[in-house]
């Protein structure tokens, strides 16, 4: 068996259950979104210096009110996203930086399941703290039709049901 067959093999039996935008939306889009607000500060303050400081004022500010306030928003919707989430049937098996941890669909306690978001999120709050805190955060699968809901979670969801009952 050569080692693209066990990949694949592998891949089969822990589907992705996160979105592959994870990156571009934890460490891409940031690095885009501030280093245009960086050249657009040094262009307003080149052009500042020259002209009259005051007027020029407003454009100085502007930037640095759209950074906070990114960075307020990423923080709470793109910062905290685990890095990736994989089925493992009974478990979830959930990677974030060199960091992974299997958590049992039984000891998730609830899902929140933002679908109209962009990015869509999964939020996983769970019985006991894991590596990653005591909630997980994910992206949920980009859709070919957006503001509908992902299949892949709602079936998750179901089966985080199901194993809650059971125990």
């Amino acid at each position: 068996m050569d080692l693209f067959a066990i990949i694949e093999a592998g891949a089969a039996l822990m589907p992705l259950m996160s979105s592959k935008m994870t990156l571009f939306y934890k460490r891409i889009f940031p690095v885009i979104w501030f280093g245009f607000l960086a050249v657009f500060f040094v262009v307003a303050l080149a052009k500042g210096l020259g002209a009259d400081p005051i007027s020029n004022f407003l454009s100085l500010i502007v930037p640095v009110v759209m950074a906070i306030l990114g960075y307020q928003i990423m923080k709470r919707i793109a910062f905290n996203l685990v890095d990736e989430v994989f089925d493992l049937g009974d478990a979830l098996l959930v990677r974030n930086g060199g960091q992974e941890e299997r958590i049992a669909l039984a000891d998730v306690k609830n899902v929140n399941y933002f679908p109209y978001m962009s990015p869509p999120q999964v939020t996983l709050s769970l019985r006991r703290p894991s590596v990653f805190g005591d909630s997980i955060m994910f992206c949920a699968p980009v859709r070919l039709m957006p503001l509908s809901p992902s299949p892949m979670i709602e079936k998750l969801i179901d089966r985080i049901d199901a194993a809650r009952r059971e125990r």
